[in-house]
C-alpha cells in the first residue's frame, strides 16, 4: 500500500521542515520578482532584468567547488538557520533606497553562494527526518509545495509591487525568511554531522572528484542540468515578452510543474519512472517551440504550462541518483545536483537574456527550447534504464580533524 501525503505528516519533524522550506521558497520567488521588475524598469534591459530574476545563481558553482563538504559536516538545524536569516537580511538590504546596481548584482551573487549550501543542507536533513521508502514522496511533496509557493509568491509578489513598490515586496520577502528561522529553531532538533572532519574546500572537491568518477552519476547530472536550466532560460525572458502577463506565464509554469510532481511521486509506478525521464525532458522544451509562431496569450500561457509538467523528470532522476552516491555524502551529492541545477539555469539566463537584447524575446526563448531538446535526445543513450545499475559505491576518505 503506498504511503501518502498526509502520512508524511505523521514523521517527527517533517512538518517545520516543510513550513520552513515553503516560507523560503515564497521568500524567494518574491524577492527574484521584485528585483527584477526594479531592475526593468531602471534599465529597460532584458540582460539585466533576467539577471536579476536568476543572477544568484551564478556563485552557485563556486559554492559547490568550496562549499558543499559543509553540507554533511555542520550541525543541520544551526546551519538552516544562520542560513535563512542571511538570505533575510540580503532582502532587507537590496530594498534600501539608492542602492547602486553594481552593490545589488554583489547582494544576489552573495545570496546565491549562500544558496549552495543550503540545498545540500536541507536535502540532506530531508534523508535524515524520512526513511528511505519515503524520500521521493517526501521531495515530491516539497516539489509540489514549491509549486504551490511560486503560484501564490508570483501572484503575492506582483500585489505587493503594485500595492508597495518593489522595496516594499523585498522587505515582505525578508519577513519571511525570518519566519523561517523562527520554525527551524523551534521545530528541529540537534543532530551530529552525518561526516567526520571538518569541511574545507579540499574536502569538497575530493568528494565531488568520487561522484564525477562514475560514468552514470555524471550522466544523471548533465541530464538534470542542462535541458532544465535552458528552459528556466525561456522564463528569465517572460517580463521583457510580455511585462503585463509576466506573472501569469509564472503562475503557469508554477502549476504544470505543480501538476508533474503530485503525478510523478504520488501515483506513477515504480517501473514507469525511469522509463518516462526522457519523454519528460522533452516535454518540458517542446512546448516552448510554439513561441516561433508568435502565439496569443492564451497560447503562450497553455504551452507555458504544459511545459512546466516536464520539470518532475528531474524529481525522477533524483531519486535514481539516491541509489548510486556513498554514504555520508547525501548532503553534498543533492547539494551538488542543485548548486548545478542553479548554475546552469544563471548561465542559461544570461544566455537569453544576450541573445533577446540582440534579437528578440520570442526568437531567444525558440532557440533555447530547441537546443534543449538536442541535448536530451543527446543524452539519452547514457540515460537509458539499463545503464543505470544500482551497485556499491566507496565513501570518500574525510578529511583528517
Amino acid at each position: 500500500m503506498p504511503r501518502t501525503y498526509r502520512a508524511l505528516a505523521a514523521t517527527p519533524e517533517f512538518t517545520p521542515f516543510f513550513a520552513a522550506a515553503a516560507l523560503r521558497v515564497g521568500a524567494s520567488t518574491i524577492s527574484g520578482l521584485a528585483l527584477a521588475v526594479l531592475v526593468y524598469d531602471r534599465t529597460r534591459s532584458p540582460l539585466l532584468a533576467a539577471l536579476g530574476m536568476f543572477g544568484g545563481s551564478f556563485t552557485q558553482l563556486l559554492g559547490a567547488t568550496l562549499l558543499l563538504s559543509a553540507a554533511d559536516r555542520t550541525e543541520p538545524r544551526a546551519a538552516l538557520c544562520r542560513l535563512a536569516a542571511f538570505a533575510a537580511f540580503g532582502a532587507a538590504l537590496l530594498a534600501v533606497p539608492g542602492l547602486p546596481l553594481g552593490a545589488a548584482f554583489a547582494v544576489l551573487l552573495a545570496q546565491g553562494l549562500a544558496d549552495s549550501l543550503a540545498g545540500g543542507v536541507r536535502y540532506g536533513l530531508l534523508t535524515e527526518i524520512l526513511p528511505p521508502e519515503d524520500y521521493l514522496l517526501g521531495r515530491s511533496l516539497l516539489a509540489v509545495c514549491a509549486g504551490v509557493t511560486q503560484i501564490a509568491g508570483f501572484g503575492l509578489g506582483g500585489l505587493l509591487i503594485a500595492a508597495l513598490s518593489p522595496r516594499g515586496a523585498l522587505l515582505s520577502a525578508a519577513g519571511l525568511s525570518l519566519a523561517a528561522v523562527l520554525v527551524l529553531r523551534v521545530g528541529l532538533r540537534r543532530r551530529p554531522p552525518r561526516a567526520a572532519g571538518r569541511p574545507s574546500a579540499a574536502q569538497t572537491r575530493r568528494t565531488n572528484a568520487v561522484l564525477f568518477a562514475d560514468p552514470d552519476r555524471r550522466a544523471l547530472y548533465l541530464a538534470m542540468w542542462v535541458p532544465n536550466g535552458l528552459i528556466v532560460g525561456c522564463e528569465s525572458l517572460f517580463v521583457p515578452y510580455d511585462p503585463a502577463r509576466a506573472g501569469l506565464l509564472f503562475c503557469c509554469s508554477a502549476a504544470g510543474m505543480l501538476v508533474g510532481d503530485t503525478v510523478a511521486g504520488r501515483f506513477l509506478p515504480g517501473r514507469w519512472r525511469a522509463r518516462l525521464a526522457s519523454p519528460l525532458r522533452l516535454l518540458l522544451a517542446v512546448p516552448y517551440l510554439v513561441f516561433a509562431l508568435h502565439p496569443g496569450p492564451a497560447w503562450a500561457a497553455a504551452a507555458v504550462g504544459v511545459a512546466g509538467v516536464g520539470y518532475c523528470a528531474g524529481l525522477l532522476m533524483q531519486e535514481r541518483l539516491l541509489a548510486l552516491i556513498p554514504d555520508g555524502t547525501q548532503g553534498q551529492a543533492l547539494g551538488l545536483h542543485s548548486a548545478g541545477m542553479l548554475t546552469a539555469q544563471g548561465l542559461c539566463a544570461a544566455l537569453a537574456g544576450a541573445l533577446a537584447q540582440y534579437t528578440s524575446a520570442t526568437a531567444a526563448m525558440t532557440a533555447l527550447a530547441t537546443a534543449s531538446v538536442l541535448v536530451t535526445l543527446v543524452l539519452e543513450r547514457s540515460m537509458r534504464a539499463s545503464r543505470l545499475r544500482v551497485r556499491p559505491v566507496p565513501s570518500p576518505a574525510p578529511t583528517p580533524r
